[in-house]
């Protein structure tokens, strides 16, 4: 499975979908304040260029965070204030072995059971949370840059009270907590 990953990877990149990956430089505007984070694509070329093309696209404008456990992570990009799904179909390779840990103030790739099936939906780590990095013989999540400025405000998102709603039986702020848009500074 990681010779089938290896090429995955190497076929994008020779693709050009990871040319010009830069250490980019974004904003996630929030209903609770901002938070500027400096993606890596140079250890995630693969993810930081996926979140770009969906940044690039405006696909976050209106999402929410649906998912916040305090001292642990929050969240986002998966839904609109309805909770309606609006992943898009398809999934990027697994780069968790890129030698970045899931440290407090780190933002990752979320997915399912399935170590590939990360696509839009990403977390913010509240707190260091070392049991979602690589190990041998098991997938972690893919980190894929820091937070620069505004880890209060993740902070404060992670103390918002939750509860169920929806098809989800806990964890969804009672008040939405929205992503109004991502943009990349220059």
């Amino acid at each position: 499975m990681r010779s089938l990953t290896f090429l995955t990877i190497i076929l994008l990149f020779n693709s050009g979908l990871t040319q010009n990956v830069n250490d980019e430089i974004i904003e996630i505007q929030t209903t609770e304040g901002s938070i500027i984070i400096q993606l890596d694509g140079r250890r995630a070329p693969i993810t930081v260029s996926n979140f770009v093309k969906l940044i690039k696209t405006k696909y976050f404008d209106g999402t929410i965070f649906h998912r916040v456990i305090p001292n642990f992570m929050i969240q986002g990009g998966g839904f609109n204030k309805e909770l309606i799904d609006l992943e898009p179909v398809g999934s990027i390779p697994n780069e968790s072995g890129n030698g970045l840990k899931n440290l407090r103030g780190t933002i990752a790739m979320a997915r399912t059971s399935d170590p590939h099936s990360a696509n839009a939906q990403f977390f913010i780590n509240t707190k260091d949370n070392s049991f979602l990095n690589p190990k041998s013989g098991n997938w972690g999540y893919a980190v894929f840059g820091n937070v620069i400025e505004g880890m209060d405000i993740a902070d404060k998102i992670s103390k918002k009270p939750t509860g169920p709603r929806g098809r989800f039986s806990q964890d969804v702020p009672i008040e939405n907590i929205e992503i109004m848009k991502i943009i990349i500074l220059d």
